[in-house]
């Protein structure tokens, strides 16, 4: 990549910062998009951690269903295992993926404003590390 083509994608990425951001602050955006990465990560790795433990029986993390007794029983294994191995712990339903189907809102019709789901996401981490 020429560093006339660096100097514009820099440009780029900085007028869609600037777009997103709206009125915030640039260090406050900053902090909620850096909150956002760390989060996607966590997500992402305790996936694929749990994806490993499930290997065996042939099922994937995101598609147990939490509220069955076998969901439960599954997410209480995984849970265990992944505080001892990772030091915390997301659901299913909490996995970064999850969060952003339910915000996605292609048709326009309905509100699905994420803000307080994402708080409650956060706050469990924080209580599954203690």
């Amino acid at each position: 990549m020429s560093e006339d083509q660096k100097s514009l994608l820099k440009k780029k990425l900085r007028d869609i910062a600037n777009e997103l951001r709206g009125k915030m602050d640039a260090d406050q955006f900053r902090d909620y998009i850096l909150g956002f990465i760390f989060y996607k990560y966590l997500s992402e790795k305790i996936e694929l951690y749990a994806n490993d433990l499930l290997e065996n029986d042939a099922i994937q993390y995101n598609q147990i269903q939490e509220t069955t007794t076998e969901g439960k029983s599954y997410i209480d294994a995984i849970r265990k295992a992944a505080l001892d191995k990772l030091g915390y712990f997301l659901k299913p339903s909490e996995l970064f993926h999850s969060l952003a189907e339910k915000g996605n809102n292609p048709d326009g019709k309905t509100d699905n404003f994420i803000l307080e789901d994402l708080k409650t996401i956060l706050n469990n981490i924080e209580q599954s590390t203690m």
